[in-house]
């Protein structure tokens, strides 16, 4: 439990470290926006990340015991996985220019945090369920990114304050340490890399990944 809550801080600091100036940006015009009253393009982000978080934290709190006994079904990730395939192959179809993050609406931001609360589904990949629905909500594909990765923020700190009370013990600390370095150094990496291929209109390309590997957990599961 220890390591795996490591590796949880691991990928939500190379987020924090990736999205730094964005972060930066949001808390300036969310102040802004509360001492003056003046809308910004930052405080709107601020605002439907609150409403996305939403969804997410009823879901996760609610259903949590069916989502953990999903856990130890092969192939029930398996199928999972070909879900997520499917509908990253979908993206393609969906046009590339949208709407900018003044144009988002609450019922935008609360379908991405309903997909990210789905995601706790083994098999079911967060970012792809949010990036996809951000898309198919037509947000411009790199905001779809960037409020996918940064909904991420509060998503990870509640499940990693909500393990870190079940942690009965402190054994494997450096062995923790090590995991939580290469998800952070991982991370950082797979953020770079994902957002270019957002930009370029490729996400789609991951389904071919989701398929293969889906299909070879259920065969293997048999």
């Amino acid at each position: 439990m220890a390591f795996d809550v490591m590796l949880h801080l691991g990928t939500l600091f190379a987020v924090i470290v990736y999205f730094w100036s964005d972060i930066l940006q949001i808390v300036r015009g969310t102040v802004a926006w509360i001492k003056r009253r003046e809308g910004s393009e930052e405080a709107s982000l601020f605002l439907w990340i609150i409403v996305a978080t939403i969804p997410t934290g009823l879901m996760g709190v609610i259903f949590k015991d069916w989502f953990e006994s999903l856990f130890s079904s092969p192939v029930t990730c398996g199928f999972t996985l070909l879900i997520t395939g499917t509908t990253l192959w979908l993206t393609r179809f969906v046009q590339r220019e949208g709407k900018a993050a003044r144009e988002m609406r609450w019922r935008d931001a609360f379908l991405i945090g309903v997909a990210q609360g789905v995601a706790i589904i083994p098999g079911i990949s967060r970012s792809g369920a949010t990036l996809s629905t951000g898309i198919f909500c037509h947000l411009r594909r790199e905001l779809a990114g960037k409020f996918s990765f940064l909904l991420s923020v509060p998503a990870i700190l509640g499940a990693t304050v909500l393990k870190f009370r079940e942690i009965e013990t402190d054994s494997g600390a450096a062995a923790s340490l090590f995991g939580a370095a290469a998800a952070f150094l991982v991370g950082l990496f797979t953020l770079k890399l994902l957002m270019k291929m957002i930009r370029m209109g490729k996400l789609s390309n991951f389904s071919y990944y989701c398929w293969a590997v889906g299909i070879l957990m259920i065969l293997l599961a048999r």
